[in-house]
């Protein structure tokens, strides 16, 4: 028996959509598709999701609802994950019932615990993870996941809402980003992620597996810049070699908006909160001594859908 499940992700910065068709045991991707919506833009650290930032919502969520309807997808088989920026807002009750009578799709809001979950599934089925403990940061707009595991469990997760939205908005007054400013996001990021740090200590991970926005950008960077090619679309487990992360990131902390739009592979979604972003795996590489990242390409959306499959 063939049917066909529609999965969103409604992140901060980016609305992505998968269409699978599951067969028995077998899973097919047959679309997907991940769109700017930037419902943090503005209204993240207010708790407040805009009304310019619902029409962006509506405009990405219209186009996937026509995209449900072409593939055939059921409205019992479709799933709509709100995270950071929807789970916080004082508005978010109006935002999801705006989305329901606009489009069709019930949005289920989800806490930054599962959210964590959902991304080990999804970063466990795209790489390996091997059997000694890694880290695993998921850096969304809104929210950051760090997870410590390997391939058959989960020894610690948690979530911090310090995603690359609500850091830029706080700490980015100018661009290129002055180090004053850079110390100060370094100190705020000491008093924010003590309980990762203890973990880190109780657990030791060896290496860091990135997924997301971010992650996916620098292996981009690497590819143009090694190959001049962007990175195959079929691989899902990518290595970045520390000396390339430190190579993209002096590029991107020297430049501003433009010189950093012009590094090979950089998109314009990316283009700023990259700044933020690279500080915060910086800051993560340096406080925990980790030599080797791994990047998955797989994360929440197959997350989901390994649970789906599992049920």
């Amino acid at each position: 028996m063939s049917s066909r499940l529609g999965i969103i992700d409604l992140g901060t910065n980016t609305f992505h959509l998968l269409i699978v068709e599951k067969n028995g045991k077998d899973v097919t991707t047959l679309f997907h598709e991940s769109k700017p919506a930037r419902i943090g833009l503005g209204g993240i650290n207010k708790q407040l999701i805009t009304n310019e930032a619902t029409a962006r919502a509506l405009d990405v969520l219209h186009l996937f609802r026509s995209k449900l309807d072409a593939f055939g997808v059921p409205q019992e088989n479709t799933a709509a994950f709100g995270t950071s920026a929807i789970r916080n807002a004082a508005n978010k009750a109006e935002f999801c019932e705006t989305v329901l009578q606009e489009t069709n799709i019930p949005i289920t809001i989800i806490d930054g615990n599962q959210e964590a979950e959902y991304i080990y599934k999804g970063v466990r089925l795209g790489t390996r993870l091997g059997s000694t403990p890694s880290l695993i940061m998921d850096i969304g707009g809104g929210s950051v996941e760090f997870i410590i595991g390997n391939e058959t469990q989960i020894f610690w997760k948690q979530s911090f809402e310090i995603g690359g939205q609500r850091l830029m908005e706080k700490f980015m007054k100018n661009d290129p980003l002055p180090e004053s400013n850079k110390k100060k996001l370094y100190n705020y990021l000491d008093e924010q992620l003590i309980p990762l740090a203890n973990a880190v200590h109780q657990y030791a991970p060896e290496k860091l597996v990135g997924s997301s926005g971010t992650f996916d950008t620098l292996i981009d960077i690497d590819y143009q810049y090694k190959t001049n090619q962007w990175r195959p679309q079929d691989q899902t487990d990518f290595n970045l070699p520390l000396e390339e992360f430190y190579r993209s990131y002096r590029m991107i902390l020297s430049g501003n908006h433009e010189e950093r739009m012009a590094i090979p592979g950089m998109i314009a979604l990316r283009v700023d909160m990259i700044v933020v972003a690279v500080c915060l795996i910086d800051y993560v590489l340096r406080s925990h001594h980790i030599k080797q990242i791994q990047v998955s390409n797989y994360a929440l959306k197959e997350g989901v859908l390994a649970t789906l499959i599992e049920q």
